[in-house]
């Protein structure tokens, strides 16, 4: 029978995968979402392409480049958790294009930036672009029934996450075409302007949901609403870390002379009020889970949404961290040069337009996401660990194709964290996501800080280590019982079903 069931699945990802050509029915918003993600990205990751050119043109220090690198990824994490919550009461048609119309006015202002101070302010506004990934996984998971979840959220994340890899490689050439000396000034404006006029043909193009179902929006508003009173003092705990990546970005800008003492002060005294803020919104928005109110069957298992974190910040944390240092790791180990170390490093982000689909597609079809899920972590692990022994002894070849199958157990893991949690409880899955996905930048901040007192080696084995024991602790995620249902729920955590099955 368990055969079967599997061959069963296996035939309908087989047709999901030709599917995915149509541009029909939910096939039609999942394209035109993951090319709204694609272009926040771009927006979001045009200051590395040309962040050499604009520190020769207004003469900026090596510290002031790492500050602004750092800004730009500075209000992401908390940006997150805030548009999560947004999304859950404004529906995600109108929150994305919102999104997509803000990043014009910061990108134009950093386009005409001429001043140090200016370009710190548009980047950390330009940061809360970041955040706009948390908007599709609700879309997409509100128009695809949950069978079907964990390979279209992988290809709304893997295609549209290419919009960072496009950034990197199509915007130089674009700023060639126009000229070179000052043109990347009208190609980070003209990224905010498509921006913008993509959010108006967004905001007409999609509805929130498939005709005849309702959104379903939280209750109570302020904070993500959890059904249980252990679950609020989680929430607390796993609130905090948010806050403290902060301090650490704040902590690192100061570290390179720019930011002065009595300023990174106030910014630490912003970072503690938003941390108590934070905490206070928890309680006071659960105070029915605090007296548990909540009837059994409304209740959602917050455990499952502490490993889910957990996982991400193994998963994408690792992923955006090891990208990050792998080039400087290939030029010292094996004595490359900056365009051949850049070269053997892209085969670790190139795929992830495949890899992270295929994560949730193997959440899909092999019957259970929290073993599949396990699983792909302790991929993390082995590939961490075999990173780690990498060095000047073993073939570059060879040190490519390790990392590069590394790079498939890091980003297939996303996928598999993006198939369970839009199923965790629907009416709060957009804050869920955000809470999960801002974990994923503070395993990056983490991972990164690590990297400044160890070695390469060392560095690799606590990745190795970390993900080991959240594939351990992944045995206190509760399986959605609807996971492989071929309807739409209207809340997954109430078991409200929608009657009729999903349109074509």
């Amino acid at each position: 029978m368990e055969e079967r069931a599997t061959a069963d699945r296996m035939a309908d990802a087989r047709e999901r995968i030709r599917s995915l050509w149509s541009y029909r029915g939910r096939y039609r918003v999942l394209h035109l979402t993951w090319f709204a993600f694609f272009l926040t990205f771009v927006v979001w990751f045009n200051l590395a392409p040309f962040a050499a050119t604009i520190g020769d043109q207004l003469g900026l220090s090596k510290g002031e480049l790492v500050t602004l690198a750092l800004c730009n990824v500075a209000l992401t994490v908390p940006a997150r958790v805030f548009v999560g919550m947004a999304l859950d009461r404004f529906g995600p048609r109108r929150v994305y294009a919102a999104i997509l119309l803000y990043a014009a006015v910061p990108s134009l202002c950093f386009a005409v930036a001429r001043s140090f101070p200016a370009l710190v302010a548009s980047r950390l506004a330009l940061s809360v672009v970041g955040a706009g990934f948390v908007v599709g996984i609700r879309m997409v998971s509100e128009w695809f029934p949950p069978r079907e979840v964990g390979t279209a959220e992988g290809v709304y994340g893997g295609w549209g996450n290419f919009g960072a890899g496009f950034a990197t490689l199509g915007l130089p050439i674009a700023a060639a075409l126009l000229g070179g000396g000052e043109a990347w000034r009208w190609v980070c404006a003209a990224t905010g302007l498509l921006s913008a006029c993509y959010g108006l043909f967004y905001l007409r193009a999609v509805e929130d949901t498939p005709p005849g179902v309702a959104y379903v929006r939280p209750r109570r508003q302020g904070a993500l609403e959890v059904t249980g009173r252990g679950a609020v003092h989680g929430l607390a705990l796993l609130t905090a870390p948010l806050s403290l990546a902060l301090v650490v970005i704040v902590w690192r800008i100061h570290d390179t002379g720019v930011l002065a003492l009595p300023a990174a002060a106030v910014a630490l005294a912003l970072v503690t009020g938003l941390l108590v803020y934070q905490t206070v919104q928890v309680y006071r928005v659960n105070r029915p889970a605090l007296r548990d109110a909540y009837p059994p069957e409304d209740r959602y298992p917050f455990r499952s949404v502490a490993v889910l974190s957990f996982a991400y910040f193994c998963s994408f944390g690792s992923e955006l961290a090891i990208a990050s240092m792998l080039p400087e790791y290939f030029a010292d180990t094996y004595g490359l040069g900056t365009v051949a170390a850049g070269v053997a490093a892209a085969g670790y982000t190139f795929l992830n337009f495949l890899f992270r689909p295929a994560g949730g597609l193997l959440s899909d079809v092999l019957g259970s996401r929290r073993r599949t899920l396990r699983a792909l972590l302790v991929g993390i692990a082995v590939g961490g660990a075999a990173m780690a022994l990498l060095g000047p002894a073993w073939p570059l070849a060879l040190a490519v194709l390790v990392a590069t199958g590394s790079s498939f157990f890091a980003q297939a893991s996303n996928g598999a964290v993006y198939a369970v949690a839009p199923l965790v409880k629907k009416r709060v899955s957009g804050q869920i996501a955000g809470l999960v996905g801002a974990y994923g930048n503070v395993g990056a901040i983490a991972f990164l800080t690590l990297l400044l007192w160890v070695e390469p080696s060392t560095f690799f084995f606590v990745i190795a280590l970390c993900s080991l024991a959240t594939a351990l602790a992944a045995s206190w995620l509760v399986e959605p019982g609807h996971s492989f249902s071929a309807e739409l729920l209207t809340d997954a955590g109430a078991g409200e079903r929608v009657a009729e099955r999903m349109p074509a």
